[in-house]
């Protein structure tokens, strides 16, 4: 084991007992004869537990733990008490001991507590690392994208997540509604607490009201239990409710309410229940023409739509295909463990050129299937799916004479549209296409683009 201890005590038996008892064990361990002396050996080299007597010349036991909190609180302290000290050691504990130890110590006892206290610290850590990795993973600068269409999007991300204002995500399915709800929950103040996704289309009719009120014992044949609904499970949290468009009239009222008093009603009771939530919502439908034929409530939709966030579809932002499809490329080449480098200026300009209906989710999909099929370090237009190698093949037929001339046409278009959405800013177009300066203006030249 490579843990560090560090055991203070004036009595020099019980120190060296504890430290003759945890060396056996595997553990480096130090001694100190005072609170004073032990301080000093802290502020200069790292250590993860420090087991401390409570009565001690020069600096006591808690003043050395409070000292210990305010430097290091990922140091782990536990206290030597008597037993007529009880009160001390409550003291200690409340002051941010992880446990204690009463005279006459049980060795046993004491293996055992320092072991717990390890498995404790390393649970605590790895919660705050998957807290950490979950939280960069819902960045919205991890939303892929350089686009300016993007780039807005960014910015609007930023702004509203410091807020606990209700938005409406619109977009086709497929652009990512879910990813940018997560991103506004784990960069607000509410990051620690629940993230609750609901589809509303995915739960019956029947269902559905239960699933997000919850309901009280026998109010309905099979209700044999009390049901917490997602609404009290997002408490002090974000509830997301995904395809909002999908929920039925007679809901629709009740989710209203809940938005305009913060507060609900379980089924079957009688009660209301305050709740403290964020609302984001999503929908893939055009929810003006919603309310014209009666499927959507006029005032819930304005009782979402506080703050709008419309994704644009792939065909509105196509420079950010190949920075898309580099993206899954490096997330399903180390899932499958192919040494796949990249793609061939053919297989990315088919991917710029296709029509995606199904939006990223399709792209993401494509490439991952291109992944599996491919036998070279590139992925060649012949690894895409034949629909993209046909409507390749289709736009080349219909209008150009030559491939040569097919994919000058492709190289300009696509430049020009990156051109225009950065302002003609060469610089910055230069690093998105990770190309050099002089060799973008070669291909202005080449390509005969007006600046």
């Amino acid at each position: 084991m490579d843990k560090k201890i560090l055991v203070v005590d004036d009595e020099e038996i019980i120190r060296e007992s504890i430290t003759f008892i945890l060396q056996k064990e595997g553990y480096q361990v130090s001694g100190a004869v005072n609170g004073a002396e032990a301080y000093d050996m802290v502020m200069n080299e790292p250590f993860d537990l420090v087991i401390t007597d409570i009565e001690m010349p020069e600096m006591k036991g808690i003043e050395l733990l409070e000292k210990i909190v305010k430097l290091d609180s990922r140091i782990a302290v536990m206290i030597i008490t008597a037993y007529g000290s009880l009160e001390t050691a409550i003291r200690a504990l409340r002051a941010g001991a992880g446990d204690y130890l009463l005279k006459p110590l049980d060795f046993d006892e004491l293996s055992v507590k320092v072991a717990k206290t390890f498995q404790l610290k390393e649970l605590i850590i790895e919660n705050q690392m998957l807290k950490q990795e979950l939280h960069a993973q819902y960045d919205y600068s991890n939303i892929i994208g350089q686009s300016k269409k993007m780039q807005d999007i960014f910015k609007m991300i930023q702004s509203v997540s410091q807020t606990d204002s209700t938005v409406l995500i619109t977009g086709n399915s497929g652009t990512g509604k879910e990813l940018v709800a997560k991103a506004l929950h784990f960069n607000s103040s509410r990051k620690n607490k629940p993230f609750i996704a609901v589809n509303c289309g995915a739960i019956s009719e029947t269902l559905i009201e239960s699933e997000l009120f919850g309901h009280k014992k026998g109010s309905f044949t099979g209700a044999t239990y009390d049901k917490e609904g997602f609404i009290k499970a997002a408490d002090e949290g974000t509830l997301f409710l995904d395809e909002v468009s999908e929920m039925p009239m007679n809901l629709q009222v009740k989710l209203l309410r809940v938005l305009q008093e913060r507060e609900f009603i379980p089924v079957g009771d009688t009660t209301p229940i305050k709740i403290d939530i964020r609302f984001i919502a999503s929908t893939n439908r055009n929810l003006s023409e919603e309310i014209e034929k009666g499927k959507f409530r006029e005032d819930l939709y304005y009782r979402l739509n506080v703050v709008e966030i419309k994704l644009p579809s792939l065909a509105d932002r196509k420079s950010d295909i190949p920075l898309l499809a580099d993206h899954f490329l490096k997330i399903y080449r180390m899932q499958m463990n192919k040494d796949i480098k990249g793609f061939d200026h053919a297989a990315i300009r088919a991917l710029v050129n296709h029509s995606w209906k199904g939006e990223v989710r399709e792209l993401e999909n494509v490439i991952e299937r291109a992944i599996i099929f491919a036998e070279s370090d590139y992925i060649s237009v012949n690894d895409l799916p034949e629909i993209i190698r046909v409507q390749k093949d289709a736009a080349f037929s219909a209008s150009y004479g030559s491939l040569d001339d097919f994919l000058r046409k492709v190289e300009r278009d696509f430049l020009v549209k990156v051109l225009d959405e950065y302002d003609y800013d060469k610089e910055k177009v230069a690093k998105l296409l990770n190309l050099g300066l002089s060799t973008l203006y070669r291909k202005i030249k080449d390509l005969d683009i007006e600046v």
